[in-house]
């Protein structure tokens, strides 16, 4: 079960965390907060108590989980908490947002009952045509830089250790929201 999400994000040149964690059967509340400095900017607490007794309750509050974690995400890029940022940066007393809400009603198939065959529907005369799909756009490919090829050695050499690159990487997750967010 995945208690929580916890991520750093560069907005306006500033870094803000966004913490998501999932409160458990007991109290089941999914509560996200947007931090910067320490300081609450906003929070989202979402009550799942009614669909808790659904089969695949781990699997169910998981997503819901993910979506409140990137919906704080996209509030804070598109603007939403900028006047509490703008307190926050003039030295002003801030008041977090704080929004609070039940999760969307849950339906699970039957369990036991396997789905009925569906027979396709013969096309009447009558019949609009179905909308056509809109075309896709795709994004351009990264441009990888080519390294220089590595030249052989004239004389063997000595095999030194390996040592571990200082490189940082950004975890699966913040790669998947900033290609959500857009950012490039």
């Amino acid at each position: 079960m995945v208690v929580g999400f916890n991520h750093n994000f560069r907005y306006k040149g500033e870094v803000y965390h966004i913490q998501t964690e999932d409160s458990g059967v007991k109290s089941p509340n999914i509560v996200t907060l947007l931090y910067q400095g320490g300081t609450i900017l906003g929070s989202k607490k979402t009550s799942y108590a009614d669909i808790a007794k659904v089969d695949n309750l781990e699997q169910v509050v998981e997503e819901l989980m993910k979506e409140q974690h990137k919906g704080m995400l996209r509030s804070l890029k598109s603007g939403e908490y900028d006047e509490v940022i703008d307190r926050l940066q003039a030295g002003k007393k801030v008041i977090p947002k704080e929004q609070k809400v039940t999760a969307p009603p849950f339906v699970a198939p039957p369990a036991s009952t396997p789905p009925e065959p569906v027979s396709p529907a013969k096309p009447s005369a009558a019949a609009p045509a179905p909308p056509k799909p809109a075309p896709a756009v795709a994004k351009p490919a990264p441009v990888i830089p080519a390294t220089a090829p590595v030249t052989p050695a004239a004389a063997p050499v000595a095999v030194a250790e390996k040592k571990a690159s200082p490189v940082v990487e950004a975890s699966l997750d913040e790669v998947i929201l900033s290609y959500l967010m857009g950012d490039d």
